[in-house]
């Protein structure tokens, strides 16, 4: 059954049964010029097939296994820069908050809000997004199970704000590790609001290397393609153009030169699946 639609910009649908949205863009900002580096590249390759792009990039991840990792540049200096990307590459922006005191500031320049995984259950947080008025996206947090993702939509809903998306990200499986049940995907579109599959994230190994979390990368593809073939309605993908010097998620991001060769695989699923 197709989800709502939504708008996320006045040129731009996620829903129903309009084509995928491709999420992009790398974990964290790691420097203005190499953040305008990756929206094009990525915007090159989507624009190429017409698949509908929106960018995303962190400006602080304030969930990092060590005190030492790197975080970002901030509040202000993200979304300056994220900013810079709106007005030069004209993209729709999404990025994360934490606290409810980033809301106001970010949305005025975001189009898409997210709550992070291990925030999914902060109602004030939820609350204060979802007041904004910008679409909000809520990552499904990795103890949680699928059918519980109803509660988090009622909060959201209850402010007068329909504009909600859910995301998966894979789910705990023992210790340092996360699976992917592809049954949550159709248990999510259940509730009706547009799906999401983060694909990178749900091949992270959570704190796997100690003093960071490890990733298997190896397998972005064929869990995309799986994700594509069940319906879902936008595809979070973390991408960069050199893993091993990321700053935040090298282990299970894709490598920016395999974007456009996947993409037309995952276009064609998706129009096989929805029968464009």
């Amino acid at each position: 059954m197709p989800t709502k639609k939504i708008n996320i910009t006045d040129k731009l649908t996620m829903g129903g049964d309009s084509p995928f949205v491709l999420i992009a863009g790398p974990c964290v900002i790691e420097s203005e010029e190499h953040t305008l580096h990756l929206a094009a590249s990525i915007k090159a390759s989507a624009d190429e097939l017409s698949i509908p792009f929106v960018f995303k990039a962190s400006f602080d991840k304030a969930n990092r296994t060590s005190l030492a990792s790197y975080r970002g540049p901030g509040l202000e200096e993200g979304l300056r820069i994220l900013h810079r990307v709106k007005e030069e590459y004209h993209l729709p922006l999404l990025s994360d908050v934490s606290e409810q005191g980033q809301v106001e500031r970010a949305a005025e320049v975001l189009d898409i809000i997210q709550i992070p995984a291990f925030l999914c259950r902060q109602t004030d947080l939820i609350l204060a997004v979802a007041r904004s008025g910008k679409v909000v996206n809520v990552k499904k947090g990795q103890f949680l199970a699928p059918w519980d993702v109803g509660q988090i939509i009622n909060k959201v809903v209850s402010t007068g704000n329909e504009k909600v998306m859910i995301t998966e990200r894979g789910t705990s499986f023992g210790y340092n590790n996360l699976v992917v049940d592809m049954k949550s995907l159709s248990i999510l579109k259940g509730f009706g609001y547009p799906v999401i599959f983060d694909v990178t994230h749900s091949l992270q190994l959570p704190g796997g290397r100690g003093d960071f979390s490890g990733g298997r990368a190896e397998f972005i593809e064929p869990l995309a393609r799986a994700g594509l073939a069940i319906g879902i309605d936008g595809l979070f993908m973390e991408v960069h153009d050199d893993p091993s010097e990321a700053l935040s998620d090298g282990t299970n991001v894709l490598k920016l030169e395999l974007l456009p060769q996947i993409l037309p695989k995952l276009k064609e699923i998706d129009r096989v699946v929805k029968g464009f």
